[in-house]
């Protein structure tokens, strides 16, 4: 059974833009994107595909520090330098890694919905994370539709778009949720650049009693 985790560790910053912090201090920012402070207090930034809204060098220079490390698909060997960061992980679906106190699995991130195809292809190899972190397995999912990869996911804390028109929908993402059962669902990736603001509330209304829906952007 997962430990208690603190959800305040957890914050939802703008659309797909996430701090995790771990209870030694460990700070994990995934695809951090249209900031406005600059803490520079990443230990870790993990980025899970290439496109503007997730891959944001401003961003992750807003949070980066001199020994800040860089976690990013293997596919994204090209384009990971823009970050200006030394130390860059390279991650392929099914590997992971240990970063202090905190283990990174790379698990994959695609549309099948036939509108969307293109967005996110499987080919890419774009990906999501779960980030195991004092004893909870927190899953990231990036930018995907529910597929025969993310349904093989376990996690107590899962945090999935819910927007739309790139990603799956608030029914959709609902409904992927009440199929892998997280512990916790925090609804992401809606408001701005995708989705609308009562995406969030449409999510919670179709989680399924027993799983707890919090909702974090913008709060």
């Amino acid at each position: 059974m997962a430990n208690t985790f603190d959800l305040d560790n957890i914050r939802v910053l703008t659309h797909s833009a996430i701090r995790i912090q771990s209870n030694a201090g460990t700070v994990v920012y995934v695809d951090p994107y249209d900031l406005t402070d600059a803490p520079h207090d990443a230990d870790f930034v993990l980025v899970t595909h290439a496109h503007f809204d997730h891959f944001s060098p401003e961003d992750i220079a807003r949070v980066a520090k001199d020994t800040t490390e860089l976690v990013v698909p293997a596919s994204m060997e090209d384009e990971a330098p823009q970050a200006g960061i030394s130390k860059v992980h390279y991650m392929n679906a099914g590997e992971h890694i240990e970063l202090a106190d905190c283990v990174i699995n790379a698990v994959p991130a695609y549309n099948v919905e036939p509108e969307r195809l293109h967005c996110h292809p499987r080919e890419n190899g774009w990906v999501g994370y779960i980030v195991t972190v004092d004893g909870n397995r927190i899953y990231i999912a990036g930018d995907t539709d529910q597929n025969p990869d993310t349904l093989q996911v376990s996690c107590d804390i899962a945090l999935v778009p819910a927007g739309g028109t790139y990603t799956m929908d608030a029914m959709q993402a609902a409904e992927f949720i009440n199929t892998i059962s997280p512990r916790v669902a925090i609804p992401t990736h809606y408001g701005t650049v995708a989705g609308t603001p009562e995406d969030g509330e449409t999510f919670a209304a179709q989680v399924k009693p027993g799983i707890d829906v919090v909702l974090k952007l913008g709060r």
